[in-house]
Formats: structure tokens, sequence, C-alpha cells
């Protein structure tokens, strides 16, 4: 309830989806009444957790009596049928020890102290930022220019390090490999009940580069990926005059166009930090498998029953009809061909013409519903052990290939889109670029194809680049860098 009007209204959403819907923080919002009172955690004591959004924390109001007999409740006959914050991260932290110790088959884990063996707290809803970070700090570029330096970061007394994105970054990275916060307990203490190991926070990192970031800013889960995007973004701003260790995820794609008609070719190129693959489903290795437990789950579900979670059988893919899917050829439609100076039809094919020294895979694991609201697949990916990606080296333009020669004279006129189309797919929260692409690749022919269009290519490292049409774009072997901001799966399809 807030303590301004006595609006009642739901609380936050929490990191492992219960709570409420944010209605009271949208609330504080809007109004700008701050303070917050969680009923069910009244007593006859006088006691309750009140909340204060402006401050983003607990708060002690030492006048809750009167406030809350303002609004006409007798905290001398209130009954505690809630718990509060303290007893619910009690339980949460006992929950996780248990998750935490519990592995392997239900197994005891030793624990490990030391240098690299410290983990990041989940803030609520952080542990995509937790999972990148934690993988970044493993590699040896990172290391050398954060935690190796890190002193002399520290000694250049930066007029503001909460602001400081140097700071912040050595100040993680020490935090995870010096072993400072992973240290045995005292002899004779149990390490259940000792703090030399619990983690770090990384509140005031997460408050940096979530700064100005319409969601990276605010407490809501994110998607891994596009955060990895967002945080390359952010370092190369912060690389100038110095080297940058998120080259050693840098390579270049080659795309090959084979105009139909002339069948002459134009190559491009692009860079790129992370590899999009799509997922093929129809390359299940447990078909079989699978259709059969489909059918036992209609049946229960006809039945009012439910599938016991021990016994769902996920499609398996091998991460190799993954690489096969990414490599095969494409048609591209509404092609402008400088051969014959006019739209036609082309075949586009992808290749890597550089590799990096780490190679970041993004699985596009998002498809539509028949309701056409976004979900993702609920699949297993098969790793190997070892990965040979030798075929999808690109070679560039081959002896006997006949360029497409380069666009003179006026160029062509834009392409017409339906403007309907495109506005209703801006409303769904999609950008307007990818948008204006779903419309042009779909030639017009309605919502729900450019939808389909939207679903298939949102893991694309160019979604949200500046459209244009193909054919048009760029002289053969001209080098293409894309913008790294990525388009969020939009959080409602109408």
């Amino acid at each position: 309830m807030n303590l301004t009007d006595g609006a009642v209204l739901c609380g936050r959403k929490f990191f492992d989806g219960t709570g409420g819907n944010e209605h009271a923080a949208e609330y504080y919002r809007n109004k700008g009444y701050p303070l917050a009172v969680k009923l069910g955690t009244i007593t006859k004591e006088g006691k309750a957790d009140v909340y204060s959004y402006d401050e983003d924390e607990m708060v002690d109001d030492p006048h809750l009596i009167q406030h809350l007999a303002h609004f006409g409740i007798n905290m001398a006959q209130m009954e505690k049928t809630d718990k509060s914050m303290v007893e619910l991260e009690l339980d949460l932290n006992q929950k996780f020890g248990e998750w935490a110790s519990l592995q392997e088959a239900g197994s005891q884990l030793k624990p490990a102290y030391g240098p690299g063996y410290t983990g990041l707290i989940n803030l609520g809803n952080s542990c995509y930022l937790n999972s990148v970070m934690q993988v970044i700090f493993t590699l040896p570029a990172f290391q050398k220019r954060f935690v190796d330096k890190a002193p002399e970061v520290f000694l250049a007394l930066p007029a503001e390090p909460p602001s400081d994105f140097n700071v912040q970054m050595a100040k993680l990275g020490v935090g995870l490999l010096s072993g400072k916060y992973s240290k045995p307990p005292p002899e004779g203490q149990d390490a259940a009940t000792c703090d030399s190991q619990r983690g770090i926070p990384p509140r005031m990192f997460k408050t940096l580069i979530g700064r100005g970031h319409p969601d990276f800013s605010t407490k809501s889960q994110q998607d891994a990926q596009e955060f990895f995007l967002h945080f390359i973004n952010v370092l190369e701003r912060n690389s100038r005059h110095q080297t940058n260790p998120a080259d050693c995820f840098k390579f270049r794609v080659e795309d090959r166009f084979q105009c139909c008609k002339s069948k002459k070719v134009k190559y491009t190129y692009r860079t790129e930090y992370s590899l999009p693959l799509p997922i093929p489903l129809e390359a299940a290795i447990n078909k079989e498998e699978v259709t059969a437990f489909e059918t036992r789950k209609t049946e229960l579900k006809a039945k009012g029953l439910r599938m016991d979670l021990d016994h769902v059988v996920r499609p398996r893919v091998k991460l190799f009809s993954c690489l096969d899917s990414f490599s095969q050829s494409e048609i591209v439609e509404q092609f402008y061909s400088t051969a014959i100076n006019a739209k036609t039809t082309a075949r586009k094919t992808t290749r890597l013409a550089s590799f990096p020294d780490y190679l970041l895979i993004h699985l596009k694991k998002f498809t539509l519903r028949e309701d056409w609201v976004p979900i993702k697949l609920d699949v297993a990916v098969e790793m190997p052990d070892i990965l040979d990606l030798s075929s999808l080296r690109g070679g560039g333009p081959q002896p006997g290939e006949d360029p497409l020669p380069e666009l003179t004279g006026t160029p062509p006129p834009p392409p017409q889109l339906d403007q309907n189309i495109l506005e209703q797919l801006m409303d769904m929260g999609f950008p307007p670029e990818a948008c204006k692409k779903a419309v042009f690749f779909t030639d017009n022919r309605g919502l729900e194809e450019a939808t389909s269009w939207v679903m298939e290519h949102v893991g694309d490292s160019d979604f949200g680049d500046p459209f244009v049409p193909p054919g048009t774009d760029a002289k053969a072997g001209v080098l293409m860098v894309p913008l790294f901001l990525q388009a969020q799966i939009p959080r409602q399809v109408c």
C-alpha cells in the first residue's frame, strides 16, 4: 500500500518468476509517491516492511502507526500473514546453499578456495550479466588489461570512480580472480556458516553498464547475448588509444550473392562478434521419442493432468546440424542486379572470411507460437569436444567468376512499403529498420508473413541496422561494419 494516497498495488517480480507485476513501482514512477508498506508484514508490535522506491531500499518509518491510522488501519488488531524481506532472503539463501552443494545426482561437492574461485551474487534478475562477465574474465586479454593493470587504473584516481568504466571493470576483475573473496573458513568453523566465499555483488558495475539503456537499467531479466553486444559497445567507447580486449571475439563474415539471371556475383564483408546459428528441429536425432512424448502430453492434458517434469523429452540437435543449416544458401527476393539494371532473385551464401581467437555462438531459440506469442524453443543442442569449422571458411572471389558491375548512373527508385503493415510491426516493439526489411522481403504480402520473417531473423547481427535494398548496398569487396545495437524480443506480440 502506498503511504501517500493509500493505493494498493502488487510488488516487484522476483528473479525466480514469483512475486507481483511491478505495478507499485510503476505507480511510483508515474506519481512520484515513494513510500509503500507490505500489508502482510504488519504486526501488533508496530513493525512492517516499508520500502522507499526513491532510495531503492528498505527504510524505517518511525510514524508508521499514525500513517496507517490515517487510512483506517489499527495496527493493534493486525496479524502478520506474509514473510518479511529478511525472512525471504533467509529462505532463498538456504535454498541457494542446497543447490550449491547438491550436484552430480545429489553428491556432496567439496568447496574450492583461492584465486579464480569467486562468483557473482545474483542481484535479482541479473544472471544474464553475471554469466557474461564471469566468462569475460576467464579470457587472457581481459585479465591483462583490467586485472594485471588494476594498480595503474586505481592509482589514476578518476574524479568519479563509480562512473569510471575502467575502474569498475578492474574492481570486478580483481574481485573475481584475486582470491580475496574466496578464502577457507577458520579452523573449526563450518564452511556452510562462513561468509568467506559468498561471492561479490556487482551493484556498481550493473548500475554503470546499464545507465541510460532502456532495458539494462531496469531490474528485469534480459538476454545474455544482447547484453554481450551492449557490453562490446561500451568497451569500444572506453578503449580509445589502448588495446581493445574484445578483438579476441572479432571476425569477418563473407556474403556471396549470385544473380540468378546473369550468374554474375558480388562479395560483401562485415565484422561480427558472435555467430548466430539457427536450430533445425527437423534434424533432431530423437524424433520418435519426442513424438511419443508430445502424444502422451496431449493425452494427459485432455484428462486435466500434468506431465511429470522428470520425464520431459526434449528434441536433441547436434551442433553440426546447426552449422550445416547456417551454411546453406538462401534465395534473396527483389535483389537489384546491376548486370540487368532490374530486380530479380539472387542466391546468397554466407561464410567466414576470418576466425576469432574465441568464437561466441548464439543459438537462435526464439520462434512464434500459433497465437503469435514469441516463445523460446525447449531444445537441447549437443556440443562436440572438437569443432571443425573448415567447411565455413570463405575463399573470396574465385577464378572464372564474373563480378557484378558497380552501380552507376541513376540509382533505382526506393521500394514501396505497405505503411499499414509497417506500423503494425513497429507497434509490436520491433525496430523500424527491421520492420522495413520484413515488409520488403515478404513483398508486402501481409502482417502474418512479415511477422514470421521478423521472428526468423530476430537473432541476426544486422537485424536493427539501416535497411538498404539488396544489390544497392555497397561496392563489391567493401567492408561493412554493422551497428551492434540488437533488437530485443518484444514483451508482447498482439
